[in-house]
């Protein structure tokens, strides 16, 4: 689709820590029997995958549509996160409080700053103790996901309407093969 791949987005980057986080969150403070750890891992991967595979498709209808699939799990993670807040009483930040109150949030996005792509083992900070601290600090990063998606979705459908789809290029090459084709039966 693009010149450098979906890895270089911060969009997909953000993904990769969502989704460690979100795994060693459930073994932390989710019962490894709940189907909500499976729920809660599987939207987290899915979010992170979607993007990966959105980017591959032949059509910008397809990364589109795979970029709103990823827009749902990460949705999806963040209604369990908010549930789990909810139900062991936990309050939920301000964006300034987690950003000014939480270490771990600002050594994170120095990390994913760092470099055009992350590195295969990269470095995150652990994911905070506490688990005040790290559901507000998940909350904060899907919400921040969330926001980079919509954004990623907004531009690939402005890509779309002025470059068109697909299909589009394809008829506009079959069309262009036909001309040239009969150009050259017509002995012109």
């Amino acid at each position: 689709m693009g010149n450098g791949g979906y890895e270089y987005l911060l969009a997909y980057k953000l993904t990769v820590p969502i989704y460690d986080y979100t795994v060693v969150f459930c073994e932390r403070w989710v019962s490894k029997f709940s189907r909500t750890t499976d729920q809660m891992v599987q939207a987290a991967r899915s979010g992170m995958q979607n993007i990966a595979e959105g980017y591959s498709q032949e059509s910008l209808a397809g990364y589109i549509k795979l970029s709103g699939v990823s827009r749902g799990s990460f949705e999806e993670l963040l209604n369990d996160y908010l549930s789990f807040a909810r139900q062991q009483k936990i309050g939920l930040w301000g964006k300034e409080r987690v950003i000014g109150g939480i270490r771990e949030l600002r050594e994170l996005w120095g990390v994913l700053r760092k470099t055009a792509v992350l590195p295969d083992s990269p470095h995150f900070p652990e994911l905070p103790k506490d688990p005040e601290n790290a559901v507000n600090m998940m909350i904060t990063l899907i919400h921040q996901e969330n926001y980079m998606l919509s954004k990623l979705i907004v531009s690939l459908e402005a890509k779309h309407q002025k470059e068109g789809g697909f299909s589009e290029k394809l008829l506009k090459k079959r069309l262009e093969y036909r001309r040239r084709s009969d150009m050259g039966n017509t002995g012109i």
